[in-house]
């Protein structure tokens, strides 16, 4: 009998886990764990699999969200860090890859069911073409996605630490709030949870508003009512300049395979984000505005992409 393989999508807050057959993509024994309740990675790993009453596996795949090029992981959100050689011994593996947590978002794509992808927009995906994957969250991932004759082939990225590219006199004002309060603006700091709380508070300060809400979440929620105006254009300035950088890096990747939009965000305002300029922004690139336009953008509402991107990159020859 096969022993099930390890795959995980560990973020800045939570780390995912499951178990799955070697070649094969139906999780089971799926668990959500509080980074902050463990010390390291070895420690949720070992917690995951008692809780479960599993055996040992003896190969995994795991996700991460931070650069894995170096043996030294440290994880950008959150305080793990950890040498990928040590952990796999430690864990007692024989297969270890660790890979970047987009670019299981990117794996993760092919397997995921047409009634999870909702359409926003014009456009349309072209068959056998780059695919573009990108989205909000405790930061904010980018990653490509390429056809070859095998495997899919995942283009790793760090777009998200590029910076923040104001294209109007509002957005130069919130570059400069940004800019006193955090010194360089990356395109991350602005696109992720805190990146939408903190446009609420330039807000209420540009407009002399007392403020109110206190978490990314609030504001999300108080955009979707009548009641909280400034939370409301918040969160489309936020979808807005979503699209301005989506648009950029589709521009950047020829990403005519079709853009898909991840993460936890999104699907909370989804409501929001199909009425906002989002795909305005998105094919507003001057000459290069028809190209844009011609390519089909998703929101991907799946809630495990990570974990089946990492079983994709277990035996996936693309994937070292």
């Amino acid at each position: 009998m096969t022993r099930p393989a390890l795959v995980g999508d560990i973020g800045g807050t939570n780390a995912r886990f499951a178990l799955v057959t070697p070649g094969d993509f139906d999780l089971h024994d799926i668990q959500t764990l509080a980074c902050a309740d463990y010390a390291n990675l070895d420690e949720a790993v070992d917690a995951y699999l008692a809780g479960i009453n599993s055996e040992r596996p003896n190969e995994a795949c795991l996700a991460f969200a931070c650069p894995v090029h170096d043996d030294e992981i440290k994880m950008t959100n959150n305080p793990w860090r950890f040498s990928k050689s040590d952990m796999k011994q430690r864990l007692k593996l024989d297969n270890f890859k660790v890979i970047n947590d987009f670019t299981a978002m990117a794996l993760g794509l092919p397997h995921i069911p047409d009634e999870d992808l909702v359409n926003l927009g014009d456009g349309h995906s072209e068959p056998g073409r780059a695919r573009l994957v990108i989205g909000p969250g405790t930061g904010l991932g980018l990653a490509g996605l390429a056809p070859s004759q095998r495997f899919w082939i995942p283009l790793s990225a760090e777009g998200g630490h590029a910076s923040f590219a104001p294209v109007d006199d509002f957005e130069i004002r919130l570059l400069q709030w940004f800019r006193g309060r955090y010194g360089r603006v990356s395109i991350e700091r602005v696109l992720c949870g805190q990146g939408l709380l903190d446009i609420y508070t330039a807000m209420c300060e540009f407009e002399g508003h007392e403020c109110t809400l206190s978490t990314p979440a609030c504001v999300s929620e108080a955009a979707r009512g009548e009641e909280d105006a400034v939370a409301r254009q918040a969160v489309l300035r936020f979808c807005k300049i979503l699209g301005d950088a989506t648009g950029d890096a589709a521009l950047t990747l020829g990403a005519r395979g079709g853009v898909y939009l991840c993460g936890g965000i999104l699907p909370r305002i989804l409501d929001t984000l199909r009425i906002s300029d989002f795909r305005k922004a998105f094919a507003d690139k001057g000459r290069m505005s028809p190209y844009n336009a011609d390519i089909a953008t998703w929101v991907v509402t799946a809630k495990w992409t990570g974990l089946l991107g990492a079983a994709e990159a277990l035996h996936n020859e693309e994937v070292t």
